[in-house]
């Protein structure tokens, strides 16, 4: 069994799949309490069903993108038989994970987003370094981004562990409403850093509050 908060069909706001139709299954409970956080309803709400009823709703929408999320996606045992079912039905399977979980159990063929947390998050100290000894050139690894600490402290990861070469793509994200893209992207270039500038497009398509979307 899964509690999942919610199971629905839209646009994919961020990745290197940003703009593709997208079924989102979004699992209940988070161990992370990030400072910008736009899902906290998915701490606690969500209601129980099985592997099977969750696969079913999916199919039911006719989309080859399936994105696992959260909340905390791999805090739930049974997330790893679901995506094992989508795979096994043909559907391209992503997860996104907050990256203090370990990612080695995650099937082979699912596209892993992790985050690495900044410290305007207020978890940076819960990051599992040792996610990035996992990654393969289909992960990809984000960076959600305050400002210019954040900044700096993604551009030394990124150096540091040479993550470009770790995995697909490195994705810098800046937090809505609060670090504007122009100023992100301007850092980036300044820098000529090989990372990909992303826009939660989801965002710019609905309200930023607008839930199922």
């Amino acid at each position: 069994m899964l509690t999942i908060n919610e199971i629905f069909h839209s646009i994919q706001g961020e990745s290197t799949r940003a703009g593709e139709p997208c079924v989102f299954v979004r699992l209940t409970a988070c161990d992370l309490r990030c400072r910008w956080c736009d899902t906290p309803y998915a701490f606690h709400e969500g209601r129980r069903m099985p592997v099977d009823e969750v696969v079913r709703a999916v199919e039911a929408y006719g989309c080859s993108l399936v994105e696992i999320t959260g909340g905390e996606p791999l805090l739930q045992a049974e997330v790893v038989p679901l995506m094992q079912r989508l795979l096994a039905s043909g559907k391209t399977v992503m997860i996104e994970t907050g990256g203090h979980r370990s990612i080695a159990g995650v099937p082979e063929g699912v596209i892993r987003v992790m985050d690495v947390k900044c410290p305007g998050s207020g978890e940076a100290g819960r990051n599992d370094w040792s996610n990035l000894t996992h990654l393969s050139p289909r992960d990809e690894v984000k960076f959600v981004i305050a400002d210019r600490e954040d900044y700096e402290f993604a551009r030394g990861v990124v150096t540091r562990e040479r993550l470009a070469h770790r995995c697909g793509a490195v994705l810098f994200s800046p937090v809505h409403g609060e670090l504007h893209p122009r100023q992100l992207a301007e850092w980036v270039l300044g820098d000529r850093l090989p990372v990909r500038v992303q826009l939660q497009l989801h965002k710019y398509i609905w309200d930023p509050q607008t839930r199922g979307v």
